[in-house]
């Protein structure tokens, strides 16, 4: 502990260790608050997580299910005729800020329409394949970001229980411990100067009273 060790004696450095140990201990309290309410979200972060990925999983199924289906119909020449001439979609994350955490609110996801000039899918299982995949990938898009708030809200989890388990078993059990030795320092200190006072005083003491009138010398 380098602080405790550069502390200077006497009771500015008792005041000194005093403060430290207060600012810990407040530090250490602000933590555990943080913490309790991190580990909150987290566990509600998790819950999203898995509805997320469970909503994902099931739009997958569905979708290939009818793409499976499509491709039956009208074999793979279809597939490529109905995807020619579409775009990319477009997927927009929108982050915000809690409890020190940068993370990912939100997602939203933007699917071109088809061009007037593209084919039309050639049977109604590729329509609803196409329909079906455009809402798995937006549900896609909310499982990767409702992942990665949960990844990053328990990262801070943990290294906000870290700090907490340093401040309490160890930073201020240190601070204690040299609060400690700083005051039986301290109590030493006054005694033996008042013991060198009380000796110092004792001559002049003595001198005193061989001067007084009716003392023999």
């Amino acid at each position: 502990m380098t602080g405790a060790r550069r502390t200077p004696p006497g009771r500015a450095g008792r005041l000194r260790l005093r403060h430290s140990l207060d600012v810990a201990e407040r530090g250490a309290d602000l933590l555990e608050q943080k913490l309790r309410i991190l580990r909150s979200e987290h566990q509600r972060l998790l819950r999203a997580e898995r509805e997320a990925a469970r909503a994902w999983r099931e739009l997958l199924a569905e979708a290939e299910s009818w793409l499976l289906r499509g491709l039956l119909l009208g074999g793979e020449q279809a597939l490529d005729s109905a995807a020619a001439g579409i775009g990319a979609a477009e997927v927009t994350v929108r982050w915000s800020t809690s409890m020190g955490v940068r993370r990912p609110a939100a997602a939203s996801l933007s699917v071109p329409a088809r061009p007037p000039t593209a084919a039309a899918p050639a049977n109604t299982a590729l329509v609803h394949a196409e329909a079906v995949y455009g809402r798995a990938v937006r549900a896609a898009a909310e499982y990767a970001a409702a992942h990665a708030a949960a990844r990053l809200v328990g990262a801070e989890v943990s290294g906000t229980r870290h700090r907490v388990r340093a401040l309490r078993r160890h930073w201020i059990p240190r601070l204690r411990e040299s609060l400690d030795r700083s005051g039986l320092a301290l109590e030493q200190a006054e005694h033996e100067d008042g013991v060198r006072r009380r000796w110092a005083a004792r001559p002049r003491a003595v001198e005193r009273g061989r001067g007084e009138p009716g003392r023999e010398t």
